[in-house]
């Protein structure tokens, strides 16, 4: 063989270090915990939440200077980007990230759960994130949404000796496995009709009608169905409220946050990226999954008696209001730039009402033991400021200002009704409708904690660890701001189609 075609076939591609120094440092941290964990065991368990908490904020360091930089980095033929879509989205899971160690840190460490290899396997699905935030290819994007999948799997049948615990695992990771098989399928079709693997060749592909018709369409409609199963989109939800019930609560809030982001980000970068020439197959299927997911989910949270089942429902029915958008994207660039930041603005908003809601839950379930909606009579007599902080909170999330849940409202709202599609018109009906029906059951919590009387008739305060406070700190902040300000911030999630890679 000749020597020289030997060289190029080992050849090293060039790497630009600055650009991958997040995933490296998320690394680092991951395999430290690991090591620590080896060497050290149980005299370890004490740090290792912090060690975690500190990996987590120690990767925004790269991220922020890659943004001061503002220069668009793309590596291995354009698989992975790095650009300001890129940029935002690892910010959301890294604070998501951190908001849920926080969450976890007694939680945690009052069971026998093994602390430090939850940290670990918490690492790594962050680190799965981080990596679908850049890529643009489907075997990276397939790499990395495995990678966030396997320790979520792992971490929802954390309880081992729990039943329910183990059949939300078992049932978590069943689903997901079939989602992966019903995606990879799709994933298949696209490649053959384009020969390629990258987004950006696939859209160039798709967008010249080149190959096959049927086996585009049959592509387009299997992996977005396929991530409809991983962002919980009705009729794709099923696996939600017993996976969230089952789950510890820490997890649950993690799959229902940062999870959820991630299969939002490989949906829009594909959907932007790879199908953005074929409105005509993924607009009437993602205005079909938007209006089922707000109706299905608000309708059946209506009828929850468990916190948990009805913040699950409640998921579905805000993976209706994220995707709605997209519904309309497709009719012009314009459109699509608008609504690219209004998914990303509300991507990061729901991100800090939900994570809010779930440190609440968590609070309360510590000293009544329950997460039935009839424990939560009375709260306020007991624990008033984590009851004014449940109430902003549920009303961010039904869409009331001057909370954050309006502005992200407002921007779906403004999309649809400006695309001038008579479709985007109905379904913006559809989201006002089921608007309304959120508030009631969101002001029927509400009421019970302000209004009714202590069940029991205990009136000894609820105990809030330092981590828990900080963690209600950081959403509550991040929730006002997004409402009293949403121009001065939502600037930062204001990302391009261009900038995508559309």
């Amino acid at each position: 063989m000749d020597p020289g075609l030997l060289a190029l076939a080992f050849e090293r591609p060039a790497i630009d270090w600055h650009a991958v120094a997040p995933e490296i440092v998320l690394l680092s941290m991951g395999c430290l915990i690991t090591l620590l964990d080896i060497v050290f065991l149980d005299r370890i368990r004490p740090y290792t939440a912090a060690l975690a908490g500190l990996g987590l904020l120690a990767t925004t360091i790269p991220i922020l200077t890659l943004a001061v930089d503002g220069t668009d980095r793309v590596l291995f033929g354009g698989a992975y980007v790095v650009d300001d879509f890129a940029l935002v989205m690892k910010v959301v899971f890294l604070l998501a990230g951190y908001l849920v160690v926080l969450m976890s840190t007694n939680y945690v460490a009052e069971g026998d759960y093994w602390e430090n290899e939850y940290y670990g396997l918490l690492l790594a699905s962050v680190m799965g994130m981080v990596m679908m935030a850049s890529s643009r290819d489907l075997i990276s994007v397939f790499v990395a949404l495995e990678l966030l999948s396997i320790p979520a799997y792992l971490m929802v049948a954390w309880r081992k000796r729990d039943p329910r615990s183990n059949e939300a695992g078992l049932k978590y990771y069943l689903m997901g496995v079939f989602a992966s098989a019903v995606m990879l399928y799709g994933m298949s079709l696209l490649f053959g009709v384009s020969g390629t693997t990258l987004l950006a060749g696939i859209g160039e592909a798709v967008g010249s009608d080149a190959g096959s018709v049927a086996a585009v369409t049959l592509g387009i409609v299997f992996v977005v169905a396929g991530f409809g199963f991983k962002v919980s989109a009705a009729p794709f939800h099923t696996w939600a409220p017993d996976v969230y019930e089952g789950a510890p609560t820490p997890v649950t809030a993690f799959l229902s946050v940062a999870s959820k982001t991630a299969g939002f980000v490989a949906l829009l970068a594909l959907v932007f990226v790879g199908f953005y020439g074929r409105a005509d197959v993924w607009e009437p299927l993602v205005w079909v999954l938007s209006a089922a997911s707000m109706t299905v989910g608000n309708l059946v949270a209506l009828r929850q008696t468990n916190m948990v089942r009805l913040m699950a429902y409640s998921g579905v029915a805000q993976t209706g209001f994220m995707i709605a958008p997209l519904a309309v994207a497709g009719h012009s660039v314009a459109t699509g730039d608008q609504a690219l930041s209004a998914t990303v603005t509300y991507l990061a908003i729901y991100a800090a009402m939900n994570l809010g809601a779930f440190a609440v839950v968590i609070t309360l379930a510590r000293r009544t033991g329950s997460a039935e909606i009839s424990s939560y009579a009375g709260a306020f007599h007991y624990a008033p400021g984590l009851t004014l902080a449940m109430t902003a909170f549920l009303f961010s999330l039904a869409g009331i200002p001057p909370l954050g849940g309006w502005f992200a409202k407002f921007e779906v709202f403004r999309v649809l009704a400006t695309a001038g599609e008579p479709w985007g018109y109905v379904l913006a009906v559809v989201a006002a409708v089921n608007s309304v029906i959120a508030l009631f059951y969101y002001a029927a919590i509400a009421r019970r904690m302000w209004a009714e009387d202590v069940p029991d008739g205990d009136l000894s305060p609820v105990s809030v660890t330092p981590s828990l406070v900080s963690a209600l700190a950081l959403c509550g902040i991040v929730t006002l701001a997004f409402g009293v300000a949403p121009q001065a911030v939502a600037r930062f999630t204001n990302v391009s189609l261009l900038a995508l890679g559309g």
